[in-house]
């Protein structure tokens, strides 16, 4: 009786402890949760953290995930390294537009852009691999022109766009770049996910554009929760970033209905 009486006890303690927080899912934009952690959110809000001692996918980084870490100061003045694309032409690795005169062993600083690096540590990473911050702006409006391009089809230029942004995004996290501008940057390329989710679910019969079509989804579901720490990180009591409200509302509608196929056709991107 006793025995009972106990596991009752504890699990009445256990019910009641986890009824009195609140979780929020992980991608929720933090300026509708502030209220509920503002502490911590202030205490954290200036980091955009990148581990220097585990290998990680820096571009798609929690910016709460690490306390401690050492942004490096990017010097390399292309939008590839020249090592890499050395290296890459060596390998035949060029993408269609990187080919200088359609030679596939052949590129040059204005073609090359640097290629995604799924793990990466700051332990191997020098500072002419990384691009600064006047370059990586250089190197997305470039990204951003080809968008329209009509000489390939729409699946191989997100192909090319989709690699090379979240190289882009690797950057400025290993930097550490949260400004105004790391902000704008990140809304350029939450479009260009949004964009290319409209266009290619217009061919979505075709099983291999469909997995794009859902990677790109995932892609824009991580790169619009890294913008919204990039809000929080730059708030102050007195300041809202102008296209915050935008891009909150394309948040609600990717969740409208978790059950069903999120409604980001509906969303119209001036």
């Amino acid at each position: 009786m006793e025995g009972r009486r106990s596991r009752n006890q504890s699990r009445n303690l256990s019910s009641s402890s986890s009824s009195s927080s609140t979780s929020y899912p992980r991608n929720y934009p933090s300026n509708v949760t502030r209220h509920q952690s503002n502490a911590h959110s202030r205490s954290n809000a200036a980091r955009v953290p990148f581990n220097n001692n585990k290998q990680e996918d820096a571009a798609d980084a929690d910016p709460q995930s690490f306390s401690d870490f050492h942004p490096l100061l990017g010097t390399c003045p292309y939008m590839c390294p020249e090592r890499e694309r050395i290296h890459r032409e060596n390998l035949r690795d060029l993408a269609l537009f990187e080919r200088l005169h359609g030679n596939p062993v052949k590129s040059s600083p204005s073609l090359a852009v640097k290629k995604f690096c799924r793990t990466i540590s700051t332990k191997y990473v020098q500072a002419t691999d990384v691009r600064p911050l006047n370059v990586l702006e250089d190197t997305l409006n470039y990204l951003m022109s080809l968008l329209e391009s009509k000489e390939h089809p729409f699946e191989v230029v997100h192909d090319f766009i989709f690699d090379r942004t979240r190289s882009i995004r690797q950057d400025l996290t290993m930097q550490n770049i949260v400004n105004k501008k790391a902000i704008y940057m990140y809304e350029q390329m939450v479009k260009f996910h949004v964009i290319s989710h409209h266009k290619l679910r217009r061919s979505m019969s075709d099983p291999n554009i469909a997995s794009i079509h859902h990677l790109n989804l995932e892609q824009l579901t991580k790169t619009l929760a890294s913008l919204f720490n990039l809000y929080e990180a730059n708030r102050n009591s007195n300041y809202a970033h102008e296209n915050e409200a935008e891009f909150c509302s394309l948040h609600v509608l990717l969740h409208l209905d978790s059950c069903s196929k999120p409604t980001v056709n509906l969303y119209i991107i001036g």
